[in-house]
């Protein structure tokens, strides 16, 4: 008892080290001295045993969204914030899905019968593996249909995938495609398929790139065993969110505002084709009776004979999906701790709830995360440290299904967002593995950097910074990514301008498997529960920076940094198609942006050894919050008038990857040298007013004693 006592005594004074003879960004003396004494507090108070309670009670069944079992978790997420403290509200939609994971059926037909394995074998030492409501493998929003055809081996299903099919006289209408996952958002692969003339798609993941041919497979080793399914949304329309209720809230059907629904056969985007994964040991029995010309090198995978484009006419197959969909009521569970001084600003940090199976990693170490951050919150809170201006802490429900929860959530209150939200920090799967990784707008990225400057690594002396930089072999610019699509951040970024981060530890991952467990978490995905306390108390120390600063430590000056590279890309890709395009009139802009930007950090530091009064600081921080607001244009992108941010949204062709200066990149996918002056003159607009909005700041921080 006294060996851990003192134990934690040391770990304490250790963690105050981190902090001292720091700098904090938008702090004063007086205010530092109390941040300081808060970030301490919540670097000591995460313990890894109350994580794992979480994480073992979110995980004890397989919970699909609109489910009885999701019910369960969200009434314990909504139970344990409110013993924390914490305002809980559930917000309801009513959502258009799948009411179940539907049959599914896959057979080989010639040239013998044999039925094909759609659901992962029983491991005898991990007892969720035999929970009798795991559901086959499937892929919601698949189409319906009963088909029997012959094979196409199509590589990872890309768009460039199809167009080298066509170049080697290879047709797929038909036929039944045979995709192996990666290289885009599984719905695609099912979109180029339809777009092409095939009749259905099985998706499967090869052994070369998560599984024997990278080592060990579960339950021996960390990769996919030949049983193992990645189960996934298929959704891949122009806008995201609920299908029938697009750029508004689905509301209850039951509420007193009425809203104006689509009928599903008016969603023109819906796929009309059967689409189901299965696992490698499946797609081995199509593959192997191929008997078409071999594959181009770059598309053989890791089973051990050559695979071929075709399956001939002797190779039949048959794939039967029966799907039922129709609305279902899903909600949100929303946390709020109310600032004291400024309760209309909000700093909201989220993740989803409702998993595919269990969830172990994805989503519900997240969740796990958030619910001891909301407890430590509301401990400090009890203890007088309250948070100046609010945190939400939102467990956001229907995202495996297309980012839908959020969505509704970010569509119903659109307004109130645009006006107060100061951040987004998004948790997604964000403690399972020890690698550190994040991908952050431009104006946080100098918050997450200074924050893991100042966290310990689980128990280590080394910060997660040390930890990060090591495992990428220290580079010169820390190695934050752009965010893409995926993932709850989408709506609040790509659809209203809300600054928006993802950052966490991952590892290997039963990604969107049954295997998902508790089990395969304590055994494989963080044994040592690392990364739970870890991005706990990073959370907190950023939510808490950005909650009590005097003035916002959100960084203009990255803007022009960030801008400058992504308009370099620019050049290159329209200069493909137009040799003599120059982005020299844009960049005299971000060049000038540069430099107030760099001004306004000067002129910050200042400021906060003057005497501003409130009204003063609040003109500041409003238009602080305001500045990532500059790249919303109303008409959005030519692919979808849903994605406003002129700054940044998912790529429209693979649904996953970032596309920065998103108009510019479409355009020149397309060749369209006739857009070029119209896109240029929208983000010139866009690039100016940000610029004199930081000018307008900077006359305001000039201001004072």
């Amino acid at each position: 008892m006294n060996i851990l006592r003192w134990s934690s005594i040391f770990f304490f004074v250790l963690v105050c080290t981190y902090s001292k003879g720091q700098s904090l960004v938008g702090f004063n003396s007086k205010s530092m001295d109390i941040q300081k004494e808060m970030e301490s507090l919540i670097i000591n108070m995460p313990k890894s045993e109350v994580f794992k309670k979480h994480l073992e009670a979110l995980t004890k069944e397989p919970h699909l969204a609109g489910s009885a079992a999701n019910k369960r978790v969200a009434d314990y997420i909504s139970k344990t914030m409110q013993e924390a403290g914490l305002q809980v509200e559930r917000p309801p939609y009513d959502i258009y899905l799948p009411l179940n994971a539907g049959k599914v059926s896959l057979e080989i037909v010639l040239p013998y019968r044999k039925p094909l394995n759609i659901k992962e074998n029983i491991e005898l030492e991990d007892k969720f593996s035999s929970d009798a409501n795991l559901n086959h493998g499937w892929n919601s929003f698949s189409g319906n249909g009963d088909v029997t055809a012959e094979v196409v081996y199509v590589n990872y299903g890309t768009k460039e995938d199809f167009e080298k099919l066509a170049s080697l006289g290879i047709s797929v209408k038909g036929k039944i495609v045979l995709a192996r996952y990666g290289g885009n958002f599984r719905g695609y692969k099912t979109k180029y398929a339809e777009a092409n003339g095939a009749l259905g798609c099985i998706i499967f993941t090869d052994p070369e790139d998560s599984g024997y041919t990278r080592g060990l497979v579960y339950p021996e080793g960390t990769f996919y065993s030949p049983s193992t399914i990645q189960r996934g949304s298929l959704l891949t329309l122009d806008y995201t969110g609920d299908p029938l209720t697009p750029f508004e809230p689905a509301l209850p059907l039951t509420g007193n505002i009425s809203v104006n629904r689509l009928k599903p056969e008016e969603v023109k985007d819906f796929h009309t084709i059967p689409t189901t994964p299965i696992g490698y040991e499946s797609a081995q029995e199509i593959l192997k009776l191929m008997k078409g010309k071999p594959v181009p090198e770059a598309w053989q995978g890791g089973l051990p004979f050559t695979y071929r484009l075709e399956g001939g006419a002797d190779l039949k197959v048959r794939l039967m999906v029966d799907q039922p969909k129709g609305i279902v009521r899903i909600e949100d569970v929303i946390g709020t701790l109310e600032g004291t001084d400024f309760p209309d600003d909000w700093i909201i940090l989220g993740c989803h709830y409702d998993a595919w199976e269990f969830g172990a990693s994805d989503p519900n170490s997240g969740t796990a995360m958030l619910l001891t951050l909301s407890e430590i919150l509301g401990d400090l809170a009890k203890k007088g440290l309250k948070p100046k201006r609010s945190i939400k802490i939102a467990h956001w429900d229907a995202e495996e299904h297309g980012i839908l929860g959020s969505t509704e959530w970010v569509e119903q209150y659109r307004n109130e967002l645009s006006k107060n939200a100061v951040a987004y920090f998004n948790a997604d799967g964000a403690c399972s593995g020890l690698s550190f990784g994040s991908a952050s707008s431009p104006s946080l990225k100098s918050l997450l950097l200074d924050a893991t400057k100042s966290v310990p690594y689980g128990d280590l002396k080394e910060t997660i910074y040390e930890k990060w930089m090591a495992a990428n072999g220290n580079p010169a610019t820390p190695p934050i990514g752009n965010l893409g699509g995926g993932s709850d951040h989408l709506p609040f970024y790509a659809h209203i301008g809300i600054p928006s981060l993802n950052a966490g530890m991952g590892g290997p991952t039963m990604y969107h498997s049954g295997y998902d467990d508790f089990h395969w978490y304590m055994k494989f995905g963080d044994p040592g529960l690392v990364s739970g306390v870890t991005i706990t108390r990073l959370m907190g120390v950023m939510a808490l920076r950005l909650a009590n600063s005097i003035i916002l430590p959100l960084d203009p000056a990255q803007y022009g940094k960030d801008l400058n590279t992504h308009l370099d890309n620019v050049q290159k890709e329209i200069r493909k198609f137009s040799p003599d395009y120059s982005v020299t009139k844009l960049k005299l802009i971000t060049d000038d942006l540069t430099k107030n930007g760099a001004l306004f950090l000067k002129l910050r530091d200042e400021a906060l050894l003057k005497s501003l009064n409130t009204a003063e600081l609040s003109a500041i921080n409003s238009r602080i919050k305001w500045l990532e607001r500059a790249f919303i244009d109303e008409k959005g992108m030519d692919y979808g008038a849903w994605y406003k941010s002129l700054y940044a949204s998912s790529d429209p062709y693979s649904g996953y990857a970032s596309w920065m200066l998103p108009g510019f990149l479409y355009l020149a996918s397309n060749k369209e040298s006739e857009k070029i002056a119209n896109w240029e003159s929208r983000y010139a607009k866009s690039f100016q007013q940000l610029n004199e909005e930081i000018k307008n700041i900077n006359a305001l921080l000039k201001k004072g004693k």
